[in-house]
């Protein structure tokens, strides 16, 4: 279902991001008063996939009209995870998390972090349902507004006593 994502993929990332944005965070980042900022996101998206430390997953579209979802991490966060708003409720959210967790797993890792914005509740109810949970720690958002950030945490292996 998903596979490693490649330098092809570098405008996909940027138009799944914005399509998920603007349907999930329209009350957020009011396109009238802060339009997505595309070139500055496929940016981003290159340093990320030029990044030896992350690695990006992503799901096509069974219609080939891009891609359906992505999940971004290192060694021990969760960078980003996405699903177009054409498939959300199908279960690819989950789906990109639980690969993105399992891999980490895989390295070593005992505890995974993440950052969201306080107003995604869609979001954070999914990742409180999967086991993250929310910290103390928030931070700005790079975007305007630069609404808060919060920091969510998961452990992944029980360490042995």
């Amino acid at each position: 279902m998903f596979r490693e994502a490649t330098e092809d993929d570098l405008l996909a990332l940027a138009e799944l991001e914005r399509d998920a944005n603007l349907a999930a965070l329209g009350h957020v980042f009011r396109p009238e008063s802060h339009p997505f900022p595309f070139d500055d996101v496929l940016a981003r998206w290159r340093l990320v996939l030029d990044d030896t430390a992350a690695v990006v997953l992503v799901c096509d579209d069974p219609e080939e009209r891009g891609l359906t979802a992505y999940a971004a991490y290192d060694d021990d966060t969760l960078r980003h995870v996405a699903v177009h708003p054409r498939h959300w409720g199908e279960g690819l959210a989950t789906a990109a998390i639980e690969v993105a967790t399992h891999a980490m797993e895989q390295r070593g890792t005992t505890a995974a972090s993440l950052w969201v914005l306080r107003e995604n509740h869609r979001a954070r109810r999914l990742y409180s349902y999967l086991g993250w949970r929310e910290t103390d720690e928030v931070q700005s958002a790079p975007w305007p507004p630069h609404p808060v950030e919060v920091r969510y945490t998961r452990l992944l292996v029980q360490s042995e006593r």
